[in-house]
């Protein structure tokens, strides 16, 4: 008998369909709720328009202190939607574009 961390669940209908075990169920969730949060959506939507940023461009973008833009931007860094590069003393911030992918594709099949 599966335990239920083993536990396979799988949804389908006509056109979607997902499986996934009760332990990538966490992770699902931090991902949405990383998005849920206008101030990162907000940020997700910089980076879509503007590419990688500093979080100095962020905060002053933002208009926002420096301290919040890197809260905010770890969560989104743990949930994997935005990656860190640095380069020499600069920390660049951007999208991991597949991430986003699979979440959108997640949230299509729960319609």
């Amino acid at each position: 008998m599966p335990t239920p961390l083993n536990k396979s669940y799988h949804f389908a209908n006509d056109e979607t369909e997902i499986q996934f075990q009760f332990k990538d169920l966490r992770k699902i969730v931090l991902d949405l709720r990383a998005l849920n949060h206008e101030l990162r959506q907000r940020i997700v939507r910089l980076l879509l328009d503007n590419g990688p940023m500093t979080v100095t461009q962020l905060y002053i973008k933002l208009r926002i202190e420096q301290s919040v833009a890197s809260q905010h931007l770890a969560i989104l860094r743990k949930a994997n939607i935005v990656l860190a590069e640095r380069e020499g003393k600069f920390i660049h911030y951007h999208l991991d574009k597949n991430q986003l992918e699979r979440i959108e594709e997640l949230l299509a099949g729960l319609q």
